[in-house]
């Protein structure tokens, strides 16, 4: 593999690919860009509970076998999501998570409640609380599955809520990584921030996603712009992918117009090599009048 490269050479080697996505991005964004809702109500318990309807998606799911529960601890209390069942599928399902507006349509909050003893909301002894169960009760649907963030919150909330089957596992990691990622744009409610320990574990999809690309990226160093450069990565590979042929064609063209020879080259090499060699130059409107009056 080489030498392995780090956080800054990852950000340095990349930094081109904002040209090349650029104008795919803006026009996703342009997409996402629409008004949010948030309606507020509040607990008649000791506990104060907020419910938010993400952007633009609907509050009921018209089909709740697509979708699974995710009960999501913040700092200061829960939240419970709604996520497209599907997308458990994706090997690179921290992309999802990149960036917020990537998340549009898979993932969406349904209800976020503070709690003033957390410690006690999932216990071993007692079981899980009633506000706890409350707000269980009201986003789960028979048969709809909900995933949690540890082994015990499993056992604990199956042995209390017999009609409540759980998930924990490597993709549900992933996916309670990507919602410590965007906690605040996901959960605007929460007002506290996570601590480096709470951070942790890394992704481990974005982990050998970087790793593969020669990356050795410390956990403790992964932050948003490192998470955002990777997401440029895949998307150039995406776009790519999806000219591969063009790419091939323009290979061809690249030996005859220069006489090197791209054999063997891959498709990122033979785009660099390409937009290197027919870069747009800047011409000044006395450098077009002189041009055109030759």
């Amino acid at each position: 593999m080489g030498r392995r490269r780090g956080p800054c050479s990852l950000l340095l080697q990349w930094r081109g690919l904002t040209v090349l996505c650029k104008r795919k991005r803006r026009r996703t964004r342009g997409r996402g860009k629409k008004s949010t809702s948030t309606s507020t109500s509040t607990s008649t318990s000791e506990n104060a509970s907020f419910t938010t309807a993400a952007e633009s998606i609907p509050r009921t799911d018209p089909n709740h076998g697509e979708t699974i529960l995710v009960l999501f601890e913040t700092p200061s209390g829960f939240a419970i999501f709604c996520f497209k069942e599907d997308y458990l599928k994706e090997p690179n399902i921290w992309e999802i998570f990149g960036e917020h507006f990537r998340t549009k349509g898979i993932v969406w909050l349904k209800e976020f409640q503070i709690f003033k003893d957390k410690s006690s909301a999932i216990d071993n002894g007692t079981g899980v609380s009633r506000e706890l169960t409350e707000m269980i009760s009201r986003c789960h649907h028979p048969c709809q599955k909900l995933a949690v963030g540890k082994p015990e919150y499993k056992t604990i909330i199956e042995t209390s809520l017999p009609g409540v089957h759980c998930l924990f596992d490597e993709t549900v990691m992933e996916v309670m990584w990507g919602l410590k990622h965007l906690m605040h744009s996901l959960v605007p409610q929460e007002k506290l921030t996570l601590t480096k320990e709470d951070r942790l574990p890394m992704s481990q999809g974005l982990k050998m996603f970087l790793y593969h690309y020669g990356f050795d990226v410390k956990p403790e160093l992964v932050n948003e712009q490192v998470v955002n450069a990777a997401c440029l990565l895949r998307d150039a590979g995406l776009i790519m992918e999806s000219h591969s042929e063009q790419l091939r064609w323009a290979a061809g063209q690249l030996k005859e117009v220069s006489g090197i020879n791209p054999e063997g080259w891959s498709a990122m090499k033979t785009a660099t090599a390409l937009t290197i060699m027919f870069d747009t130059v800047e011409i000044t409107d006395d450098e077009m009048e002189v041009m055109f009056c030759k």
